[in-house]
C-alpha cells in the first residue's frame, strides 16, 4: 500500500518546485503537533474502509491511482491551482489541454475536437446532454435500458424528455427496439454506452450509427468506463467492432478516475465538432483578462476545477502514453483477460451460473438453486461470507426477463435476480485470480 520511497520523490520536487520561485521568505504558520495529532486521527479513522488498492478487493469500481498520479497530484497541490482561467493556471492549464489532445487522440480524434476535463463522468454527461438539448430543443434522450441512472436524472435536470430501450440476453441496447423509437421522429439523441457500469456490456455502436444516417440524430457515446478498452488487443471481434468506430461519435465521455490511474474526480468531455463552443460563450471580465488565449472556463458548464488532477492525468500519460502497444494497453488487455479467466472458472464449476461472458473486464456469476429467490439469497450469503474471508465481491440485481437461454431451468419466481459481480480493473488482478477463485469456493 505504501512504499517509503514516494516520500523521499516528494521531498525531493518539492524543493525543485520551491526553487523556480524567487520571492522573499515568509512563515506558513502551522501548528504542527495538532497537524500530526489530527493526521493520525484520519489514519485510524480511514481503517474503516474496504482494502479498495487491493487485488482481493474486486468488489465496486474502485482502482488506485498510480504513483506518479499520486505524486504529481500531491505535488501540484503546494500550488493549488485552479484550471477555470489560465490566470489562477498558468502551467496546469496548459497541461490540461495537452492530456486531453491525447485523449482525444485515443478515439481517432487527432485534428478537430473540443474538450476538457470535468469533476467527473456525471458532469461531463450533463454537458454532452446539454449541447444536445442545444442542438435538438425538447427532443427525447434515449438510452439503454442498463445505461447509468444519471442519464436520466440529468435529462430531468435539463427538462428534455427521456426514454429507455430494452436490451438483449448480453445487456446490450436491442437495436430493432431502438429503431421502434427512432421511428416515432422525437429523438434527439440516442446515448450507447461502451462499457456498462453494471454488467460491463458493449452497445452495439455500428449498427446504430448507421441508424442515425436515416433518423438524424446525436450519438453521444458513454465510455465514462469502458473508454480505455479501445487500446485493448484481446477484445471479441464484436465488441472491437463497436470501439473502433468511437471516431464517428458526436460526442464521448470517459473517466481517467476509473481505468486511467487517476484520484477521484477526474472525468472528461469530447465533443468532435468544434462549434459547439458557441453554446458556452460568455464573459468573466474579472477571471479571464491577462490572457487572450482560450481560457478553459469559456468552455466548461464548471467554474473552479483542480488544477491537481489536469498535473496528476498528464504525468501520468507520461509513464503510460495512450497509445496501441503501450504499457496501458497492455495494462487494459491484463483486465479483460482476468475477467476471461474468471468467467472460464465460474463456466467449468457447476455450483456456479454465469451471466454471459465478459465483454470488458466485469463478470456476473451467481450459485446454482432452483429458483430466483435461492439464487438471489444465496449471492448475499456468500457475499458476506467472502468479505469475512478478506475476499470482497458486489452485489448485481437483474432483470429476470433478460437472463439467458442457460438459465431457463431456474423458476422465475420474481422479477430481479441478486447475482455476485466483480470488476477485475487492476492491472495485479490477472496474478490473483486463482486467489480470488480458491478464497470465493472456501466460504461453499
Amino acid at each position: 500500500m505504501f512504499n517509503p520511497t514516494e516520500v523521499e520523490i516528494l521531498k525531493k520536487c518539492l524543493s525543485k518546485l520551491e526553487k523556480g520561485f524567487s520571492l522573499p521568505g515568509f512563515e506558513n504558520p502551522a501548528d504542527w503537533a495538532a497537524v500530526e495529532n489530527i493526521l493520525s486521527q484520519v489514519a485510524e479513522k480511514m481503517h474503516n474502509n474496504y482494502p479498495y488498492f487491493h487485488p482481493l478487493y474486486a468488489g465496486q469500481m474502485l482502482k488506485p491511482p498510480s504513483p506518479v498520479a499520486r505524486l504529481a497530484y500531491a505535488l501540484s497541490l503546494y500550488i493549488n491551482p485552479n484550471n477555470h482561467a489560465l490566470d489562477g493556471s498558468k502551467a496546469s492549464s496548459p497541461m490540461e489541454k495537452e492530456a486531453v489532445m491525447q485523449l482525444a487522440g485515443m478515439f481517432g480524434w487527432k485534428d478537430q475536437y473540443l474538450g476538457h476535463l470535468t469533476g467527473g463522468g456525471t458532469m461531463a454527461n450533463l454537458e454532452a446532454l446539454w449541447v444536445a438539448g442545444k442542438i435538438h430543443p425538447g427532443k427525447k434522450i434515449i438510452a439503454s435500458e442498463l445505461s447509468h441512472y444519471t442519464h436520466q436524472r440529468i435529462s430531468e435536470v435539463l427538462g428534455l424528455p427521456f426514454g429507455t430501450v430494452i436490451c438483449d440476453n448480453s445487456g446490450r441496447m436491442e437495436v430493432t427496439a431502438l429503431e421502434a423509437e427512432l421511428a416515432k421522429g422525437d429523438v434527439g439523441t440516442v446515448v450507447v454506452t461502451l462499457g456498462t457500469t453494471g454488467t460491463g456490456s458493449v452497445d452495439p455502436l455500428a449498427p446504430i450509427l448507421k441508424l442515425r444516417n436515416r433518423y438524424g440524430f446525436r450519438v453521444h457515446v458513454d465510455a465514462a468506463y469502458g473508454g480505455y478498452f479501445v487500446l485493448a488487443s484481446n477484445l471479441s471481434s464484436e465488441a472491437r467492432s463497436h470501439f473502433d468506430v468511437i471516431d464517428q461519435a458526436d460526442s464521448i465521455v470517459i473517466d481517467p478516475h476509473k481505468h486511467g490511474l487517476q484520484p477521484y474526480g477526474c472525468g472528461c468531455i469530447l465533443f468532435k465538432d468544434t462549434r459547439v463552443g458557441r453554446f458556452y460563450k460568455h464573459d468573466s471580465p474579472y477571471t479571464y483578462f491577462t490572457e487572450a488565449e482560450l481560457h478553459l472556463g469559456e468552455i466548461s458548464l464548471e467554474c473552479s476545477r483542480a488544477g491537481a488532477a489536469a498535473v496528476a492525468l498528464w504525468a501520468t500519460l507520461k509513464q503510460f502514453p495512450v497509445e496501441k502497444g503501450g504499457a496501458m494497453a497492455e495494462g487494459m488487455g491484463r483486465c479483460h483477460q482476468a475477467s476471461k479467466n474468471l468467467y472460464r472458472h465460474i463456466s467449468q464449476d457447476d455450483r456456479f451460473i454465469p451471466l454471459f461472458e465478459p465483454a470488458t473486464d466485469i463478470v456476473i456469476w451467481a450459485p446454482k438453486a432452483g429458483s430466483l429467490s435461492e439464487v438471489s439469497e444465496r449471492s448475499q450469503d456468500i457475499f458476506r461470507a467472502c468479505a469475512e474471508n478478506d475476499l470482497h465481491l458486489a452485489l448485481l440485481n437483474y432483470p429476470s426477463r433478460l437472463l439467458p437461454a442457460h438459465w431457463q431451468h431456474i423458476e422465475k419466481d420474481r422479477e430481479y435476480v441478486t447475482c455476485l459481480r466483480s470488476c477485475l480493473m487492476k492491472w495485479e488482478h490477472i496474478d490473483w485470480v486463482d486467489e480470488i477463485w480458491t478464497r470465493l469456493t472456501a466460504v461453499l
